[in-house]
């Protein structure tokens, strides 16, 4: 039998960074994940991008992948915002201009630094292409079986399996759920203007219209596409000619990048909500998807994850160096505590963004335009939206300040 400090099911993005968050620290896991790297780190498997908060970031740096992520990642400047292509953005922009808001990296990128990392630590004992077939938690410890046989044994089991974690429906955590009428186009496209650093999210009644800047490749400017539509245009969106394609994204952004070329695959998923009423159960964690999944309007839904992380991470270190069992209700506790609120906030507010947003006709259109200028206008309170933007709002853990707990 494997023993280890922590079992963790799920090995993807935010499953990954927590093992290599605990082993930064000594503390050991196991991280049992079905998929077949072979499969998942191939350069056709995700065309999705992602944000990394630079609180997020920092905490990257600290456990050791920033330095494989050198160069992959692009920074963003700064943020703008519009209903529809209406005169009164928002803009997000820090004051110091080498102070970034965070960085763009492409998913492969993130998973091959992850996993690279995860395969030469000391403490992390990665089993791909495995499944717990039977896991039984007490009092007394975490067991499980394994789809190779095997046997492991730990203080605490993490559920790091998205949103549709069997651990958390075997743990009966209820979770409020719904669908939203949307779909989200994601692909990738080359254009003829300098993204000069900036995010962009364009706000359409059936959803936003987001374009994330990526690293030039060989010399050519390049960008990433979240666009959001109804469930009933997605299958169209997907059979349309890659030239017909970015002839409609380029009128859905005004032409602002020139002229669009050189379309990646494009792929789609529906658009949901959902959170769980509760993140812990007898020596049980969830982090990440297993625990909330939120409408991607803002580019927090890792970024959630990550905190996740870094909050659990601290608990669990504090708690062994008091000499407590891992899976001790009082550390889990706290770890409820400290991620509950603010994952509730986040989830909410996006949901809220996503429907204020929705409202169809002129009248919501200028309400909407008002409150864009408003905010613009209060440096108070762009300072705070620019605080969540970048991770950096409320009670943070060590790492996400580049230190460790």
């Amino acid at each position: 039998m494997s023993k280890a400090d922590v079992l963790i099911l799920g090995g993807g993005l935010v499953g990954c960074t927590l093992a290599l968050a605990l082993d930064a620290h000594g503390i050991s896991s196991i991280v049992v994940d079905p998929a077949d790297p072979a499969h998942t780190l191939s350069p056709g498997f995700d065309g999705r991008a992602s944000a990394i908060a630079s609180a997020s970031g920092r905490m990257l740096d600290a456990i050791g992948v920033g330095a494989r992520l050198q160069g992959l990642g692009c920074p963003i400047a700064s943020i703008r915002v519009s209903d529809g292509l209406a005169p009164g953005a928002l803009d997000f922009a820090p004051d110091d201009a080498g102070d970034a808001l965070g960085v763009m990296y492409e998913n492969r990128a993130l998973r091959i630094a992850l996993n690279d990392a995860a395969q030469a630590a000391k403490h992390i004992d990665l089993r791909m292409k495995t499944r717990a077939t039977s896991v039984a938690r007490d009092d007394a410890a975490v067991s499980a079986v394994l789809s190779d046989g095997r046997h492991v044994r730990a203080e605490l089991l993490i559920a790091a399996e998205g949103r549709n974690s069997p651990t958390r429906e075997a743990a009966g955590l209820k979770i409020a759920r719904w669908r939203y009428a949307h779909n989200a186009i994601i692909t990738a496209f080359a254009h003829e203007h300098a993204h000069e650093n900036c995010a962009f999210e364009i706000f359409y009644p059936a959803g936003p219209f987001a374009i994330l800047p990526l690293v030039p490749r060989d010399g050519v400017n390049r960008s990433a596409l979240v666009w959001t539509v109804a469930d009933r245009d997605a299958a169209g969106m997907l059979k349309l000619s890659d030239r017909a394609f970015l002839a409609e994204a380029e009128k859905k952004m005004g032409g602002f990048l020139g002229t669009l070329s050189a379309l990646s695959p494009r792929s789609t998923y529906p658009l949901g909500f959902h959170h769980a009423a509760k993140l812990t159960a007898t020596r049980l964690a969830l982090v990440g998807d297993a625990g909330h999944g939120i409408h991607p309007i803002a580019g927090q839904g890792l970024n959630l994850g990550l905190r996740d992380v870094a909050a659990l991470t601290q608990v669990l270190v504090e708690g062994k160096r008091l000499g407590l069992d891992l899976g001790d209700a009082q550390l889990l506790t706290r770890y409820e505590r400290w991620r509950g609120l603010d994952t509730f906030m986040v989830a909410a507010a996006t949901d809220g963004l996503n429907r204020l947003f929705g409202i169809p006709g002129g009248a919501a259109s200028a309400v909407r335009r008002l409150g864009l200028s408003a905010v613009q206008a209060l440096p108070p309170l762009k300072g705070l939206f620019m605080a969540e933007a970048r991770g950096e709002f409320g009670d943070l853990p060590k790492l996400l300040a580049g230190e460790l707990a």
